[in-house]
């Protein structure tokens, strides 16, 4: 996956938050594509947005994930499935606040992520970045959605190491091994 912190791409003109849509059977899916990388915690732009984000896992097997999602005062039912390292099919429906509560607390059995999400433009592009709370403080990861699976990037000067392939930095294992105990 090309990267650099001058090359641009046509494509980078977009806004970002790019989903590939799909069929399989008649039924129509996402594919999310994504890398995701460290933040030099001192360096980085406070987003335009910023997202108070809470996210209860209820499935977290084999590269499959339920989860229920809060973003501000929206409530989700997320659904992930892992295609490849980068890529994965991405579903998410709205749901009440009630019976996403519900959800936090019987279904989750504890299993609760917690982050503010700063979004920031960079070349043309929206960069997400995550910044953890409770017992994954301290930790801060860049995540960026592409176009396609080999778009070349430009990085911003406030990322460090890409942790993509490294299955540490994913929320779902977040959950179970918080960066605090690393």
């Amino acid at each position: 996956m090309p990267a650099s912190r001058n090359g641009s791409n046509s494509a980078a003109e977009s806004t970002g938050g790019f989903q590939q849509p799909g069929l399989v059977n008649g039924e129509h899916f996402m594919i999310e594509i994504e890398r995701k990388f460290l933040v030099v915690t001192n360096h980085w732009p406070k987003g335009e947005r910023q997202i108070r984000i809470r996210q209860g896992y209820m499935v977290n097997d084999q590269g499959i994930v339920v989860r229920v999602r809060q973003k501000n005062d929206d409530f989700y039912l997320s659904l992930k499935a892992k295609i490849n390292t980068s890529s994965s099919y991405d579903f998410e429906y709205l749901i009440p606040a009630d019976e996403a509560e519900t959800m936090f607390e019987n279904l989750c059995s504890g299993r609760v992520v917690s982050k503010t999400r700063h979004e920031i433009m960079h070349d043309g592009m929206r960069w997400e970045i995550d910044q953890f709370h409770d017992e994954n403080d301290g930790l801060v990861v860049a995540e960026i959605e592409l176009p396609y699976e080999h778009f070349e990037l430009s990085l911003p000067d406030w990322v460090a190491d890409e942790v993509t392939s490294d299955t540490r930095y994913r929320n779902a294992r977040l959950v179970t091994t918080p960066y605090s105990q690393w």
